[in-house]
Protein backbone atom coordinates (compact mmCIF):
# COMPACT_ATOMS: atom_id res chain seq x y z
CA UNK A 1 0.00 0.00 0.00
CA UNK A 2 2.55 2.35 0.90
CA UNK A 3 4.30 1.76 -2.68
CA UNK A 4 0.35 2.57 -4.00
CA UNK A 5 0.62 6.09 -1.87
CA UNK A 6 4.21 7.06 -3.46
CA UNK A 7 2.79 6.50 -7.09
CA UNK A 8 -0.14 8.19 -6.20
CA UNK A 9 2.12 11.24 -5.10
CA UNK A 10 4.20 10.92 -7.99
CA UNK A 11 1.74 11.48 -10.16
CA UNK A 12 -0.08 13.42 -8.84
CA UNK A 13 3.37 15.68 -8.65
CA UNK A 14 3.86 15.22 -12.31
CA UNK A 15 0.67 16.64 -13.17
CA UNK A 16 0.73 20.21 -11.16
CA UNK A 17 4.09 20.84 -13.12
CA UNK A 18 2.75 19.51 -15.98
CA UNK A 19 -0.50 22.43 -15.94
CA UNK A 20 2.13 25.19 -14.08
CA UNK A 21 4.12 24.71 -17.21
CA UNK A 22 0.96 25.28 -19.30
CA UNK A 23 0.35 28.82 -17.96
CA UNK A 24 3.00 30.84 -18.41
CA UNK A 25 1.67 34.01 -16.70
CA UNK A 26 2.54 31.82 -13.41
CA UNK A 27 6.68 31.94 -13.55
CA UNK A 28 7.14 34.83 -10.48
CA UNK A 29 9.11 32.92 -7.47
CA UNK A 30 5.95 33.66 -5.55
CA UNK A 31 3.63 31.42 -8.17
CA UNK A 32 5.91 28.61 -7.98
CA UNK A 33 6.09 28.46 -4.36
CA UNK A 34 1.66 28.64 -3.62
CA UNK A 35 1.57 25.67 -6.51
CA UNK A 36 4.01 24.05 -4.56
CA UNK A 37 2.32 24.45 -1.10
CA UNK A 38 -0.91 23.42 -2.47
CA UNK A 39 0.24 20.19 -4.17
CA UNK A 40 1.85 19.29 -0.42
CA UNK A 41 -1.56 20.29 1.29
CA UNK A 42 -3.21 18.28 -1.36
CA UNK A 43 -0.65 15.04 -1.00
CA UNK A 44 -1.18 15.29 2.24
CA UNK A 45 -4.57 15.33 2.36
CA UNK A 46 -4.39 12.27 0.29
CA UNK A 47 -2.24 10.92 2.54
CA UNK A 48 -4.42 11.02 5.16
CA UNK A 49 -7.18 9.69 3.97
CA UNK A 50 -5.53 6.96 2.73
CA UNK A 51 -3.85 6.24 5.88
CA UNK A 52 -7.09 6.72 7.89
CA UNK A 53 -8.69 3.76 5.52
CA UNK A 54 -5.87 1.36 5.98
CA UNK A 55 -6.41 2.38 10.14
CA UNK A 56 -10.13 1.05 9.76
CA UNK A 57 -9.78 -1.83 7.36
CA UNK A 58 -7.03 -3.37 9.99
CA UNK A 59 -8.92 -2.17 13.45
CA UNK A 60 -11.56 -4.18 11.88
CA UNK A 61 -9.68 -7.30 10.71
CA UNK A 62 -8.23 -6.96 14.54
CA UNK A 63 -11.89 -6.86 15.64
CA UNK A 64 -12.32 -10.49 13.91
CA UNK A 65 -9.40 -11.90 14.92
CA UNK A 66 -10.17 -11.00 18.35
CA UNK A 67 -13.58 -12.39 18.08
CA UNK A 68 -15.02 -8.61 19.29
CA UNK A 69 -18.00 -9.22 16.36
CA UNK A 70 -20.25 -12.02 18.54
CA UNK A 71 -22.81 -13.32 17.21
CA UNK A 72 -25.49 -10.89 18.56
CA UNK A 73 -23.27 -7.89 16.90
CA UNK A 74 -23.20 -9.70 13.27
CA UNK A 75 -26.51 -11.11 11.65
CA UNK A 76 -25.43 -13.54 9.05
CA UNK A 77 -27.47 -12.89 5.38
CA UNK A 78 -29.48 -15.93 5.33
CA UNK A 79 -30.89 -16.60 1.78
CA UNK A 80 -34.68 -17.21 2.66
CA UNK A 81 -35.86 -17.94 -1.07
CA UNK A 82 -36.98 -21.55 -1.66
CA UNK A 83 -35.32 -23.18 -4.44
CA UNK A 84 -37.61 -22.24 -6.76
CA UNK A 85 -37.54 -18.73 -6.41
CA UNK A 86 -34.02 -18.90 -6.73
CA UNK A 87 -34.79 -20.78 -10.23
CA UNK A 88 -36.96 -18.36 -10.88
CA UNK A 89 -34.98 -15.39 -10.54
CA UNK A 90 -31.75 -16.64 -12.37
CA UNK A 91 -34.08 -17.08 -15.67
CA UNK A 92 -35.30 -13.48 -14.79
CA UNK A 93 -31.40 -12.41 -14.75
CA UNK A 94 -30.60 -14.24 -17.51
CA UNK A 95 -33.60 -13.22 -19.61
CA UNK A 96 -32.65 -9.43 -18.87
CA UNK A 97 -29.40 -10.41 -20.22
CA UNK A 98 -30.50 -11.54 -23.58
CA UNK A 99 -32.60 -8.45 -23.62
CA UNK A 100 -31.27 -6.54 -26.55
CA UNK A 101 -29.05 -3.05 -25.64
CA UNK A 102 -25.94 -1.04 -26.35
CA UNK A 103 -22.94 -2.32 -25.38
CA UNK A 104 -19.74 0.19 -26.47
CA UNK A 105 -15.99 -1.14 -26.98
CA UNK A 106 -13.80 -1.57 -24.61
CA UNK A 107 -11.11 0.92 -24.32
CA UNK A 108 -7.77 0.20 -26.15
CA UNK A 109 -5.13 -0.85 -23.98
CA UNK A 110 -2.06 -1.13 -26.72
CA UNK A 111 -0.83 2.13 -26.47
CA UNK A 112 -1.09 2.28 -22.18
CA UNK A 113 1.70 1.56 -19.98
CA UNK A 114 0.65 -0.99 -17.50
CA UNK A 115 1.40 0.28 -14.01
CA UNK A 116 1.04 -3.01 -12.06
CA UNK A 117 -0.91 -6.11 -11.62
CA UNK A 118 -2.85 -6.56 -8.42
CA UNK A 119 -4.43 -9.60 -7.08
CA UNK A 120 -8.64 -9.63 -7.30
CA UNK A 121 -8.45 -12.31 -4.49
CA UNK A 122 -8.75 -15.34 -6.83
CA UNK A 123 -5.74 -17.51 -8.58
CA UNK A 124 -8.05 -16.89 -12.03
CA UNK A 125 -7.96 -13.36 -12.19
CA UNK A 126 -5.98 -10.57 -11.98
CA UNK A 127 -6.61 -6.53 -12.15
CA UNK A 128 -4.07 -5.03 -14.41
CA UNK A 129 -3.61 -0.93 -13.71
CA UNK A 130 -2.55 1.19 -16.67
CA UNK A 131 -0.97 4.78 -16.87
CA UNK A 132 -3.77 6.84 -17.36
CA UNK A 133 -5.50 5.36 -14.19
CA UNK A 134 -7.64 2.71 -15.72
CA UNK A 135 -8.23 -0.49 -14.95
CA UNK A 136 -9.67 -3.97 -16.22
CA UNK A 137 -10.04 -7.88 -14.87
CA UNK A 138 -7.84 -10.36 -17.07
CA UNK A 139 -8.30 -13.80 -16.41
CA UNK A 140 -4.61 -15.48 -15.70
CA UNK A 141 -5.16 -18.38 -18.29
CA UNK A 142 -2.17 -20.17 -16.69
CA UNK A 143 -4.85 -20.84 -14.05
CA UNK A 144 -7.97 -20.52 -15.78
CA UNK A 145 -7.32 -23.26 -18.43
CA UNK A 146 -10.46 -24.90 -20.17
CA UNK A 147 -9.27 -27.92 -21.61
CA UNK A 148 -12.89 -28.44 -23.33
CA UNK A 149 -12.52 -25.15 -25.48
CA UNK A 150 -8.59 -24.47 -25.98
CA UNK A 151 -7.56 -28.36 -26.57
CA UNK A 152 -10.74 -30.28 -28.03
CA UNK A 153 -10.41 -29.51 -31.80
CA UNK A 154 -8.20 -27.38 -31.74
CA UNK A 155 -5.38 -27.16 -34.78
CA UNK A 156 -3.44 -24.58 -35.77
CA UNK A 157 -3.14 -25.43 -39.12
CA UNK A 158 -6.59 -26.99 -40.41
CA UNK A 159 -8.96 -24.41 -41.23
CA UNK A 160 -11.86 -27.08 -40.44
CA UNK A 161 -10.82 -29.43 -37.28
CA UNK A 162 -14.39 -29.95 -37.05
CA UNK A 163 -14.81 -33.00 -39.51
CA UNK A 164 -16.44 -35.19 -37.23
CA UNK A 165 -19.38 -32.31 -35.84
CA UNK A 166 -22.19 -31.90 -38.33
CA UNK A 167 -24.94 -29.19 -37.66
CA UNK A 168 -27.41 -32.28 -36.03
CA UNK A 169 -25.05 -32.92 -33.21
CA UNK A 170 -25.77 -29.12 -32.33
CA UNK A 171 -28.19 -28.40 -29.91
CA UNK A 172 -31.55 -26.74 -31.32
CA UNK A 173 -30.24 -23.57 -29.17
CA UNK A 174 -27.08 -22.76 -27.18
CA UNK A 175 -26.98 -19.39 -24.63
CA UNK A 176 -23.58 -17.96 -25.29
CA UNK A 177 -22.42 -15.31 -23.09
CA UNK A 178 -20.29 -12.29 -24.91
CA UNK A 179 -19.25 -10.26 -22.39
CA UNK A 180 -19.48 -10.18 -18.80
CA UNK A 181 -17.55 -8.51 -15.33
CA UNK A 182 -14.39 -10.22 -16.74
CA UNK A 183 -14.22 -9.91 -20.45
CA UNK A 184 -15.02 -7.44 -22.73
CA UNK A 185 -15.77 -6.57 -26.70
CA UNK A 186 -14.43 -5.01 -29.35
CA UNK A 187 -15.71 -4.18 -32.76
CA UNK A 188 -13.74 -5.69 -35.37
CA UNK A 189 -13.34 -2.55 -37.74
CA UNK A 190 -16.36 0.23 -37.42
CA UNK A 191 -17.91 0.87 -40.40
CA UNK A 192 -21.41 -0.56 -42.52
CA UNK A 193 -21.60 -3.69 -43.83
CA UNK A 194 -21.24 -3.09 -47.99
CA UNK A 195 -24.95 -3.73 -49.12
CA UNK A 196 -23.26 -6.68 -51.64
CA UNK A 197 -21.22 -8.07 -49.09
CA UNK A 198 -24.15 -9.53 -46.06
CA UNK A 199 -24.12 -12.89 -44.84
CA UNK A 200 -26.38 -15.21 -46.71
CA UNK A 201 -27.36 -16.34 -50.14
CA UNK A 202 -27.03 -13.95 -53.57
CA UNK A 203 -28.05 -15.17 -57.34
CA UNK A 204 -27.76 -18.76 -55.28
CA UNK A 205 -24.32 -17.98 -54.15
CA UNK A 206 -23.39 -18.21 -50.69
CA UNK A 207 -21.83 -15.80 -48.29
CA UNK A 208 -20.57 -17.04 -44.87
CA UNK A 209 -19.95 -13.74 -43.43
CA UNK A 210 -19.69 -9.94 -44.17
CA UNK A 211 -17.71 -7.17 -45.83
CA UNK A 212 -16.29 -4.79 -44.06
CA UNK A 213 -14.84 -2.08 -46.48
CA UNK A 214 -11.65 -0.52 -45.38
CA UNK A 215 -8.58 1.17 -46.61
CA UNK A 216 -5.46 -0.66 -46.89
CA UNK A 217 -3.51 -1.26 -43.93
CA UNK A 218 -6.41 0.27 -41.13
CA UNK A 219 -6.71 -1.22 -37.88
CA UNK A 220 -8.22 -4.72 -37.20
CA UNK A 221 -8.91 -5.74 -33.78
CA UNK A 222 -9.85 -8.98 -31.79
CA UNK A 223 -13.62 -8.81 -31.13
CA UNK A 224 -13.52 -10.55 -28.13
CA UNK A 225 -10.82 -12.09 -25.51
CA UNK A 226 -9.32 -15.44 -27.21
CA UNK A 227 -6.44 -17.66 -28.10
CA UNK A 228 -5.19 -17.50 -32.08
CA UNK A 229 -5.67 -20.80 -33.66
CA UNK A 230 -4.97 -20.32 -37.20
CA UNK A 231 -2.46 -17.11 -38.19
CA UNK A 232 -1.29 -17.90 -41.54
CA UNK A 233 -2.14 -17.30 -45.48
CA UNK A 234 -5.23 -19.83 -46.84
CA UNK A 235 -6.00 -19.65 -50.54
CA UNK A 236 -9.01 -17.27 -50.85
CA UNK A 237 -8.82 -15.71 -47.68
CA UNK A 238 -5.09 -14.22 -48.17
CA UNK A 239 -3.78 -13.20 -44.83
CA UNK A 240 -6.12 -14.63 -42.35
CA UNK A 241 -6.38 -15.06 -37.93
CA UNK A 242 -8.96 -17.15 -36.41
CA UNK A 243 -9.50 -16.64 -32.96
CA UNK A 244 -11.61 -19.16 -30.67
CA UNK A 245 -13.18 -17.33 -27.77
CA UNK A 246 -13.98 -18.66 -23.94
CA UNK A 247 -17.71 -19.24 -25.07
CA UNK A 248 -16.56 -21.49 -27.99
CA UNK A 249 -17.07 -19.09 -30.66
CA UNK A 250 -14.84 -18.54 -33.49
CA UNK A 251 -13.90 -15.01 -35.59
CA UNK A 252 -13.01 -15.49 -38.90
CA UNK A 253 -10.53 -11.90 -40.26
CA UNK A 254 -9.90 -12.28 -44.13
CA UNK A 255 -7.67 -10.71 -46.71
CA UNK A 256 -5.57 -8.86 -44.21
CA UNK A 257 -2.29 -7.23 -45.22
CA UNK A 258 -0.02 -7.76 -42.59
CA UNK A 259 -0.85 -10.39 -39.36
CA UNK A 260 0.21 -9.23 -35.91
CA UNK A 261 -0.34 -12.16 -33.62
CA UNK A 262 1.15 -15.71 -33.46
CA UNK A 263 -1.13 -19.37 -33.08
CA UNK A 264 -1.50 -19.87 -29.39
CA UNK A 265 -0.87 -16.62 -28.87
CA UNK A 266 -3.75 -15.11 -26.12
CA UNK A 267 -5.32 -11.49 -26.90
CA UNK A 268 -7.62 -9.64 -25.23
CA UNK A 269 -10.85 -7.54 -26.89
CA UNK A 270 -9.52 -4.55 -28.61
CA UNK A 271 -6.25 -5.64 -29.02
CA UNK A 272 -4.39 -5.31 -32.42
CA UNK A 273 -4.43 -8.05 -34.56
CA UNK A 274 -3.69 -6.78 -37.96
CA UNK A 275 -3.84 -4.75 -40.63
CA UNK A 276 -6.49 -4.14 -43.21
CA UNK A 277 -5.66 -5.35 -46.85
CA UNK A 278 -6.52 -7.18 -50.25
CA UNK A 279 -5.08 -10.43 -50.14
CA UNK A 280 -6.05 -13.88 -51.45
CA UNK A 281 -9.12 -13.86 -53.93
CA UNK A 282 -10.15 -10.07 -53.04
CA UNK A 283 -12.08 -7.57 -55.03
CA UNK A 284 -10.86 -4.52 -53.33
CA UNK A 285 -9.83 -3.74 -49.59
CA UNK A 286 -12.13 -5.16 -47.47
CA UNK A 287 -12.35 -6.93 -43.99
CA UNK A 288 -14.07 -10.39 -44.46
CA UNK A 289 -15.34 -10.86 -40.79
CA UNK A 290 -17.22 -14.37 -40.10
CA UNK A 291 -18.45 -16.06 -36.90
CA UNK A 292 -18.76 -19.38 -36.54
CA UNK A 293 -19.90 -22.16 -34.02
CA UNK A 294 -18.19 -25.75 -34.00
CA UNK A 295 -17.82 -24.78 -37.53
CA UNK A 296 -21.03 -23.85 -38.79
CA UNK A 297 -21.12 -20.13 -40.38
CA UNK A 298 -23.94 -17.82 -38.85
CA UNK A 299 -24.92 -13.62 -39.55
CA UNK A 300 -22.23 -11.82 -37.38
CA UNK A 301 -24.55 -8.83 -37.73
CA UNK A 302 -27.11 -10.80 -34.98
CA UNK A 303 -24.43 -10.13 -32.71
CA UNK A 304 -22.92 -6.87 -33.78
CA UNK A 305 -24.38 -3.55 -35.31
CA UNK A 306 -21.25 -3.11 -37.22
CA UNK A 307 -21.71 0.39 -38.93
CA UNK A 308 -22.17 2.10 -35.21
CA UNK A 309 -19.10 -0.53 -33.61
CA UNK A 310 -21.65 -1.88 -30.66
CA UNK A 311 -22.82 -5.49 -29.60
CA UNK A 312 -26.25 -5.78 -29.65
CA UNK A 313 -26.62 -7.98 -26.39
CA UNK A 314 -24.41 -9.55 -23.04
CA UNK A 315 -25.71 -12.69 -23.58
CA UNK A 316 -27.02 -14.81 -26.98
CA UNK A 317 -29.46 -17.25 -27.86
CA UNK A 318 -27.58 -19.36 -30.95
CA UNK A 319 -30.53 -20.91 -32.29
CA UNK A 320 -29.72 -24.16 -34.58
CA UNK A 321 -31.68 -22.55 -37.48
CA UNK A 322 -29.37 -19.51 -37.56
CA UNK A 323 -26.18 -21.85 -38.49
CA UNK A 324 -24.72 -22.70 -42.08
CA UNK A 325 -25.80 -21.98 -45.39
CA UNK A 326 -24.39 -25.67 -46.44
CA UNK A 327 -21.29 -24.41 -44.02
CA UNK A 328 -18.24 -26.16 -44.97
CA UNK A 329 -14.07 -25.48 -44.15
CA UNK A 330 -14.64 -21.89 -45.59
CA UNK A 331 -15.65 -19.76 -47.77
CA UNK A 332 -16.06 -20.20 -51.20
CA UNK A 333 -14.59 -16.73 -53.02
CA UNK A 334 -15.12 -18.20 -56.36
CA UNK A 335 -18.61 -17.17 -55.45
CA UNK A 336 -17.47 -13.68 -54.39
CA UNK A 337 -15.65 -13.16 -57.52
CA UNK A 338 -18.51 -14.50 -59.60
CA UNK A 339 -20.73 -11.91 -57.93
CA UNK A 340 -18.52 -9.09 -58.13
CA UNK A 341 -18.13 -10.13 -61.88
CA UNK A 342 -22.28 -10.15 -62.03
CA UNK A 343 -22.03 -6.96 -60.37
CA UNK A 344 -20.17 -5.47 -62.77
CA UNK A 345 -21.89 -6.49 -66.04
CA UNK A 346 -25.22 -5.15 -64.85
CA UNK A 347 -23.47 -2.17 -63.58
CA UNK A 348 -22.53 -1.52 -67.16
CA UNK A 349 -25.97 -2.90 -68.78
CA UNK A 350 -27.55 0.01 -66.52
CA UNK A 351 -24.98 2.86 -67.74
CA UNK A 352 -25.91 1.60 -71.31
CA UNK A 353 -29.77 2.04 -71.12
CA UNK A 354 -31.29 4.80 -73.18
CA UNK A 355 -34.50 5.92 -72.75
CA UNK A 356 -37.02 8.61 -74.93
CA UNK A 357 -39.85 10.51 -74.41
CA UNK A 358 -42.44 10.05 -77.20
CA UNK A 359 -43.15 13.47 -78.64
CA UNK A 360 -45.65 14.33 -81.50
CA UNK A 361 -44.68 12.56 -85.15
CA UNK A 362 -42.52 9.84 -83.43
CA UNK A 363 -42.90 6.13 -84.83
CA UNK A 364 -40.91 3.28 -83.54
CA UNK A 365 -39.07 2.82 -87.44
CA UNK A 366 -38.03 6.46 -86.58
CA UNK A 367 -36.91 5.76 -82.72
CA UNK A 368 -34.84 2.81 -84.21
CA UNK A 369 -33.12 4.76 -86.60
CA UNK A 370 -32.24 7.35 -84.63
CA UNK A 371 -30.74 5.13 -81.48
CA UNK A 372 -28.93 2.28 -83.62
CA UNK A 373 -31.58 -0.47 -82.97
CA UNK A 374 -34.24 -2.23 -84.08
CA UNK A 375 -38.08 -2.16 -83.35
CA UNK A 376 -37.90 -5.52 -82.62
CA UNK A 377 -35.97 -4.91 -79.64
CA UNK A 378 -37.73 -1.81 -78.81
CA UNK A 379 -40.86 -3.74 -78.44
CA UNK A 380 -39.14 -6.61 -76.20
CA UNK A 381 -37.51 -3.41 -74.16
CA UNK A 382 -41.00 -2.54 -73.09
CA UNK A 383 -43.35 -5.43 -73.82
CA UNK A 384 -45.30 -3.64 -76.32
CA UNK A 385 -46.27 -4.89 -80.47
CA UNK A 386 -45.12 -2.92 -83.54
CA UNK A 387 -48.78 -2.07 -83.52
CA UNK A 388 -48.88 -0.40 -80.49
CA UNK A 389 -49.81 3.26 -80.38
CA UNK A 390 -47.84 5.81 -79.14
CA UNK A 391 -48.65 8.38 -76.69
CA UNK A 392 -47.10 11.58 -76.28
CA UNK A 393 -45.41 11.51 -73.10
CA UNK A 394 -44.20 8.60 -72.71
CA UNK A 395 -41.06 6.96 -72.18
CA UNK A 396 -39.87 3.95 -73.87
CA UNK A 397 -36.36 2.60 -73.12
CA UNK A 398 -34.75 2.44 -76.99
CA UNK A 399 -31.22 1.00 -75.87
Amino acid sequence: MKRYLLILAALMTVSTTTAAARNPRKTTRTARLEAAERTADSLRAVTARQAALIDSLQNLAAALDDELYTEESVTPQIDTRTPEEIAADSVADMRRRMERKEIHSTFETDDLAVIDTLSSGNDALYVVLFGDNSWKYVRNREVAKDSTIFEKYWDTKSLFPYSSVTKANIPESVVVTLVDSTSGFHYPYKGAVNPRGKFGLRRGRRHQGVDLPLKMRDTVYATFSGRVRISQSVRGYGNLIIIRHDNGLETYYGHLSERLVEPNQWVEAGEIIGLGGSTGRSTGPHLHFETRYYGQSFDPERLIDFKRGILNREVFLLKRSFLSIYSNAGQDFDDEEANEKQDKQEAAERAAMRYHKIRSGDTLGHLAVKYGTTVKKICALNGIKPTTILRIGRTLRVR
